[in-house]
């Protein structure tokens, strides 16, 4: 086999808009996908079920994508590195392709996977395609990463945004192709076959289709509304895009032309405000994603040095309360509850529920971050840090100590306890003014937890600790 170029699918499981995929295509070369189940990877200590049943259900509707479009995705169960050599190998093929990652995991596997192409003679291209606006390229007045959202945000609003890409087509594959392939590849796994178990229906059908659908009918509906209604977790007032863009089944691209094109629609202030704060929310997650890429310290610690050396708690019975949803506070536990059993929480509860972690509880927030990463679907390590970190008050943010009361939260984004009373079934039939603020009756527990700490002492004890930390 000759000209044959491989492109490794990571965090872009798509076809159309894929600017990896295209530019490998482009070259008029034979290209095959490939994607790696590195078991090193699917660690349930790294990631959720739910991401990856979302994972191989999407993988197998690229596959037919792929189909479809004339070409093959080649799915291999071996560790990274020696399955893209032998694969490469047994292809012949000329060049590998891939789109950049600013997660540390996979940029040191480039750089090895670098240096063994080289020294084959195979070429090795990486192109940015996860983001509107690469790492590498936006800078401050000074010439040095963004440390502060504002600024960035300023900045990268302020620059052009690439239109998407079309779907590809490939070049049909031979039959000596083809053979050399079934020898070297082999079907899809299962989740259980994977040692994983998820039943519950998915937050976002799996999929481009799927994706590009939600994404239609949020830009023309609940986007308007956004600023206001994203705040609600009772209400279907985001995107729940988050999987599409975590795993790369949607393009950031076509994301951002849905935006422009809603904002031509729009007629009054009150939806061009909710598209903006949307673009916002975009442009949150590409700052976290460069500040990853430059500080991948982060991953292993708090970007402000003070907080290596606060107290935490290491009660190993209130963090699996705060896990199981059983702290006796009902919005941290309506909000645990939704994640445990359904791989995903509202943005608002997430952050609720991290602020209670690290503020009440006073529990080191690396301990809730793996934890999301262990159960949501949408676990990406930039995101969810930088969200983390937020929370702690340890990170990237201007603002020294921020801490959330539980009950204040649910009288301005839960009044009437709609969405505690959807998680907490034992506790539908209790006064909402006694639920929202979680004075629950004993005789109307229903099995339901006491407080397990009083928000009030601990909020002040954190602060204490805090100060003696400053001094």
């Amino acid at each position: 086999m000759t000209n044959t170029v491989l492109f490794w699918h990571r965090r872009d499981l798509r076809i159309v808009d894929n600017v990896g995929l295209d530019a490998a295509v482009q070259t008029g070369a034979m290209v095959l996908g490939v994607f790696c189940l590195d078991p090193t990877y699917l660690d349930p200590q790294k990631i959720a079920p739910a991401q990856v049943d979302y994972v191989l259900k999407s993988l197998q509707l690229l596959q037919q994508d792929y189909a479809a479009a004339g070409g093959q995705l080649l799915v291999i169960r071996q560790p990274t590195i020696a399955g893209i050599r032998d694969l490469m190998t047994g292809l012949a093929a000329t060049a590998l392709y891939c789109n950049e990652s600013v997660e540390p995991y996979f940029r040191q596997q480039d750089q090895q996977i670098e240096v063994l192409l080289k020294e084959r003679g195979i070429d090795f291209k990486r192109f940015w395609d996860h983001l509107l606006q690469p790492p590498e390229t936006i800078y401050s007045g000074s010439n040095q990463p963004y440390t502060v959202y504002t600024p960035y945000w300023r900045n990268w609003q302020s620059r052009s945004k690439a239109a998407p890409l079309e779907v590809v087509k490939f070049l049909k594959l031979s039959a000596m192709a083809q053979t050399a392939i079934d020898q070297l590849t082999t079907p899809l796994p299962t989740l259980a076959e994977l040692g994983f178990t998820w039943e519950p229906p998915q937050i976002l059908a799996a999929g481009t289709a799927a994706a590009q659908q939600r994404l239609e009918l949020f830009t023309a509906t609940a986007i308007n509304s956004y600023d206001v209604d994203r705040n609600f977790p009772a209400i279907d007032g985001t995107s729940t895009l988050s999987p599409a863009l975590a795993w790369g089944t949607i393009g950031i691209r076509t994301v951002w032309q849905a935006t422009s094109r809603a904002m031509y629609r729009a007629s009054s202030d009150e939806a061009r405000q909710g598209i903006i704060t949307w673009q916002q929310e975009i442009a949150w997650r590409e700052f976290y994603h460069q500040a990853l890429y430059h500080f991948p310290q982060l991953l292993s610690g708090p970007y402000r040095p003070l907080w290596n050396d606060f107290p935490w708690s290491d009660d190993q019975a209130r963090f699996a309360a705060w896990c199981q949803g059983q702290t006796g506070y009902p919005i941290v536990d309506a909000a645990m509850r939704q994640l445990n059993q359904t791989g995903w929480m509202h943005n608002r509860c997430r952050m609720i529920v991290a602020s209670f972690l690290t503020k009440d509880l006073m529990i080191n927030w690396q301990w809730g971050e793996q934890y999301f990463m262990q159960t949501l679907v949408d676990g990406e390590p930039a995101a969810n840090n930088g969200g983390w970190q937020w929370s702690a008050s340890s990170g990237m943010d201007p603002k020294p100590l921020r801490i959330f009361n539980p009950s204040t939260q649910a009288q301005k984004f839960d009044a009437q306890g709609d969405y505690i009373r959807q998680w907490l079934p034992e506790l539908r039939s209790i006064d909402t003014k006694d639920l929202i603020i979680g004075k629950i009756p004993s005789l109307w527990r229903a099995g339901y937890p006491e407080p397990i700490v009083d928000h009030n002492i601990q909020q002040r004890e954190f602060k204490r600790l805090y100060q003696l930390l400053k001094t």
